[in-house]
């Protein structure tokens, strides 16, 4: 596969995550009652939210600024997604978005992780730190905007996979940095895969890593 092929196949996941994104942000709001303005914004805020942050950490244009493609999708999207709600709140509908917000959570980070070995910055958690946020940055934003506990106050193993994921490609890069493309597919199916068997079998982070509020 030629490095144009290659390029051509990370923009597609690329988009692919972005109607993952912006439809399962929908889906996760609708229930609050949200009309298609507030789902629309919801949904694109999602989409690009983390990236956006990553850039602006960078101190970089905004990857969208060049590209309004990514804007485009993240909002037909979200319409879609907000005029066929019934159809989304559908249990096997859903879970198929669940996994193609894996796939994209993988690629995001991991592609995200690569930027910050590239540029290099802050060496070696900076390129760790953007990853996490690229991939769930989003999705914060979107659960404190709608009032909802965010990924990270849940037990739902969203944030672990990617952390894992990202430093096994900074272990990889600094083994064998020749080797970008590989390590890269390689960490990026560890993502995809963790996430999707804690999707499939429901996996939550065990209780005893949990702190508990203790009932007076």
């Amino acid at each position: 596969m030629t490095a144009m092929q290659i390029d051509d196949l990370q923009y597609l996941l690329g988009m692919a995550g972005t109607v993952a994104f912006a439809a399962t942000a929908v889906a996760a709001v609708a229930p609050k009652g949200i009309d298609l303005f507030g789902a629309t914004v919801m949904g694109v805020i999602t989409a690009i939210g983390g990236g956006t942050i990553r850039d602006v950490i960078l101190d970089v244009p905004v990857f969208w600024a060049s590209d309004l493609n990514y804007i485009w999708v993240a909002i037909f999207a979200s319409m879609l997604a907000f005029l066929a709600n019934k159809l989304m709140t559908h249990g096997q509908v859903y879970r198929s978005m669940l996994y193609l917000d894996a796939l994209g959570v993988s690629m995001f980070a991991i592609q995200a992780t690569h930027k910050g070995i590239e540029l290099p910055f802050a060496l070696p958690l900076g390129p760790l730190i953007l990853g996490i946020i690229t991939a769930i940055g989003g999705g914060l934003i979107r659960d404190t905007l709608a009032g909802n506990q965010t990924l990270l106050m849940r037990n739902e193993l969203y944030a672990v996979p990617v952390t894992i994921g990202c430093i096994g490609y900074l272990i990889l890069m600094h083994v064998s940095p020749e080797s970008a493309v590989i390590n890269g597919a390689c960490c990026m199916l560890l993502i995809f895969f963790l996430r999707a068997a804690a999707i499939h079998w429901n996996l939550r982070v065990p209780g005893w890593l949990l702190t508990k509020t203790t009932q007076p």
